[in-house]
């Protein structure tokens, strides 16, 4: 598996002392958690038996793709897109909730969105170069001090662990999806297809999805970041953007012998020229605690 998605912390501990609360901070999550249409629409989905995994030469095996097999997947219900900025505060009001990033006291972000100044100030991953470790980043500062996730509350959250979704799917009575779902749900009824419109990555020749445009990672030719949650239309079964914009956590595990948690979808990171990992059947993993700037999650319950 390639460390490009994003390297993963050591894992081990996670501090419990909670991070020192900021006046301003808590203003902010005041001021998120007012916002309007912060509630959360789901689609039922009738389930059934559908081709997961993928064989296609756009796959990595390496990556656990393939093979192809037949899977059969319950009635269940999922989120119609990520949840949101503004989503996620309404959980922080209410709770007190302290991310893993703001207990360990810091998080990855792409360097591209950084200023020049915390761009040489932080460090890089041998791995992956194009991250930095920026003291500070968190949900609520997704680019470290100074930033601010204002004006973008129907943004996908990011910076937030495996563990962090669980305890807001926990809160509002909802879960993570599992694999299974997720890619049954990411296909939109289609059988087989690299992404959930089709065969096509720009059928029409307009971006589907938000990936990285330009040259990766140092010559972006518009814009690199997240955009509104709901940015790009639905798949066949109305959910949005189920590949780029952010990674998703769900409940998966990524092999018998490797039980960290499975991210699905790809990112606006994601480029042709070192990751085609913003397909229907693409996988990735990391720590339960890791937290990137371009990971989100979105929530399934259970229907009867």
């Amino acid at each position: 598996m390639s460390a490009c998605c994003g390297p993963a912390r050591n894992e081990g501990a996670v501090p419990e002392a909670a991070a020192p609360g900021l006046d301003d901070d808590a203003a902010l999550v005041r001021e998120l958690a007012a916002v309007a249409g912060s509630d959360l629409r789901f689609v039922g989905l009738a389930g059934g038996t559908f081709l997961m995994g993928s064989e296609d030469p756009l796959a990595y095996p390496e990556d656990g793709e393939g093979p192809v097999r037949s899977v059969q997947v319950s009635p269940f219900a999922i989120a119609a897109t990520t949840v949101t900025v503004a989503q996620f505060a309404t959980f922080v009001a209410a709770t007190g909730h302290v991310t893993d990033a703001e207990r360990h006291g810091d998080s990855l972000v792409f360097k591209g969105l950084l200023p020049d100044e915390l761009r040489e100030a932080s460090p890089s991953t041998a791995e992956a170069p194009w991250w930095r470790q920026v003291a500070g980043a968190s949900w609520l500062r997704p680019e470290g001090p100074g930033s601010s996730v204002l004006c973008r509350e129907d943004h996908p959250v990011t910076h937030v662990s495996q563990r962090d979704a669980a305890a807001y799917a926990a809160w509002v009575g909802a879960r993570l999806p599992t694999e299974a779902e997720w890619e049954f749900a990411s296909r939109g009824g289609l059988e087989q297809q690299p992404f959930p419109w089709g065969a096509e990555r720009e059928p029409d020749g307009e971006p589907r999805m938000n990936t990285f445009p330009g040259e990766f990672p140092d010559h972006p030719g518009a814009p690199v970041g997240t955009v509104p949650a709901s940015s790009f239309p639905p798949n066949g079964y109305g959910l949005h953007s189920m590949t780029g914009n952010v990674w998703e956590w769900t409940s998966g595990r990524w092999s018998a012998a490797d039980p960290r948690p499975v991210m699905r979808g790809g990112s606006y990171m994601c480029h042709a020229s070192y990751c085609r990992r913003y397909r229907t059947s693409a996988r990735t993993a990391s720590t339960a605690d890791t937290t990137l700037g371009h990971t989100g999650f979105r929530l399934a319950v259970d229907v009867d």
